[in-house]
Formats: C-alpha cells, sequence, structure tokens
C-alpha cells in the first residue's frame, strides 16, 4: 500500500500581484491569534527550482474578513510581533524534530 501525502497547498499574491503556491508547514495559536507557517511549493517536474529555493519560510496571520464573511491570510506588519511569532514557531520546529539549540549554533 502507497502512502499518500497530500500537502495543504495555499495561492498567495504579492503586491506585484504575481500568484505562487505555498504549502503549510505548521499553524498556531500566538498570544490569542492564529498564525501559518508557509514555504515555497513545487511540483515533482519542476525540480531545478526546489534545488535553487532559498528555504523561504512565510509567516501570516489569519484574519477575518468582515465584507468576504471568510478567513484571509495576512502579512505582520509589526516588526516586533513578527520576530515574536518567528521565534516561537523555531522553538516548535526544533521540539518536533527534536534539534537540540546548542547543537544548531556550532
Amino acid at each position: 500500500m502507497m502512502n499518500e501525502y497530500t500537502p495543504d497547498l495555499y495561492e498567495l499574491i504579492d503586491e506585484e500581484g504575481n500568484k505562487e503556491n505555498f504549502e503549510l508547514l505548521d499553524c498556531m495559536e500566538f498570544e490569542g491569534e492564529t498564525y501559518y507557517a508557509l514555504t515555497p511549493y513545487f511540483e515533482e517536474d519542476q525540480g531545478q527550482e526546489l534545488l535553487d529555493d532559498s528555504g523561504e519560510v512565510v509567516i501570516l496571520k489569519v484574519e477575518f474578513n468582515q465584507e468576504t464573511g471568510e478567513d484571509e491570510l495576512v502579512s505582520i506588519d509589526d516588526e516586533e510581533l513578527f520576530d515574536r511569532v518567528g521565534e516561537a514557531f523555531m522553538k516548535r520546529i526544533n521540539e518536533m524534530f527534536d534539534i537540540d539549540e546548542e547543537e544548531d549554533a556550532d
């Protein structure tokens, strides 16, 4: 029996209107809000793009849009908040993969 993996994909649109697919890495509650950590998604036939990828992680906040009645992913404009959320995600990832932060610093 094959183990099939279907990633949670999100199509994001940047400031210039370009669309790009991202895969959900993790989501968490932080200070009463929900945040998503995503990374660019590449199809199997995009091998070179995957090799060239910088390992970018995008962190976005979930906000309810009153006009559409749906949740939206929005950027975090507060740099201090962004840093705190990013640190919380890194701590979770280190714990998930049992990474010792002291070993990682060497």
